[in-house]
């Protein structure tokens, strides 16, 4: 039987963008990145209000199919939960439709905030492994969702029938050496547009290289950042999805060239740089403001925190 919270609750959470991929990891690796979007929702008698700022402001809906709401209700559905009216507040840092996890930031944000509102009533509230499930559901791979939950760098993988996928992530521990910096263009994508410029078959050759690629970008990641270079290798998506976005396919070879193991983040158009060098080269960042880039250094990204009551940050 539901359980009906009452009015009067409050709970917050804050959820980190992510950089799937991480070259050859297709559908796999992912890394969390600090930039959050942070939510918060309040109980009330009747009614559904939601108020965006900042990124989406003015642009996504304010109803019942905004992600988050759709989120929220999948998880007090989880918990056999339900509310009698809510006012979720968005605040959003995390740029929509660059490759850096936003619309699996605004599921987890949703998940994660229902375990706020379940403690204060006293009900179990969703695990890690809960969260990595049903967010990989709406987005239908685990890469970006399994690094806004767990934070950090992440391998994930998909199991079971397609018909009923079971997703799972195991974190991995990132060398401090490394360093992040992202590139983020004005122009925008989207997975659904990129991923029909993928192949429905692959070459073995290829498969086999990459296959080595991602094995090798674990090792970089986590013991041997000096081989960034090779294990950031891929062919099986980049080259692919290169006509899509020139300007990002460009810089890409531009990092690469000097030495910096640079990769599309997710599906585009943002670049990741993964570096051992607490600066980019000025030409490099010239570059990249020359053709429309913003480029900012950022720490591993926090995996997803909620809480009953006040707010998370200022």
């Amino acid at each position: 039987m539901t359980q009906a919270l009452p009015p009067g609750l409050r709970a917050t959470s804050v959820v980190a963008a992510s950089s799937a991929n991480l070259g050859p990891g297709f559908d796999s690796l992912g890394i969390a990145l600090s930039l959050y979007d942070e939510i918060v929702v309040e109980t009330i008698d009747s009614g559904l209000t939601v108020e965006v700022e900042g990124e989406g402001e003015g642009q996504v809906p304010l109803d019942e199919s905004h992600l988050v709401v759709r989120a929220i209700r999948r998880g007090l559905h989880a918990l056999d939960l339900g509310v009698p009216g809510m006012t979720v507040r968005c605040r959003n840092d995390i740029p929509h439709s660059r490759g850096l996890g936003s619309s699996a930031a605004a599921v987890v944000s949703g998940l994660s905030v229902v375990n706020g509102l379940a403690a204060q009533a006293g009900s179990p509230v969703l695990s890690e492994r809960d969260l990595v499930q049903l967010s990989s559901e709406f987005e239908g791979h685990p890469d970006n969702a399994s690094a806004a939950v767990l934070g950090g760098g992440v391998v994930s993988w998909t199991a079971g029938e397609e018909s009923a996928p079971r997703y799972d992530a195991a974190p991995i521990r990132v060398h401090p050496d490394i360093r992040l910096f992202v590139a983020i263009p004005d122009e925008r994508s989207s997975t659904a547009e990129t991923r029909v410029l993928l192949p429905e078959k692959v070459r073995h050759a290829d498969a086999r290289f990459n296959v080595s690629r991602a094995a090798l970008m674990v090792v970089a990641l986590t013991t041997r950042p000096d081989l960034l270079m090779p294990a950031t290798e891929d062919v099986l998506h980049q080259p692919q999805r290169a006509s899509a976005m020139p300007a990002s396919a460009e810089y890409l070879q531009v990092l690469r060239r000097y030495g910096i193991a640079g990769v599309l983040s997710g599906a585009g158009p943002s670049v990741l740089a993964l570096s051992t060098s607490p600066e980019l080269p000025a030409e490099v960042l010239d570059y990249g403001t020359a053709k429309g880039f913003t480029v900012k250094s950022m720490e591993i990204g926090d995996g997803a925190r909620w809480t009953s009551g006040a707010a998370l940050r200022s």
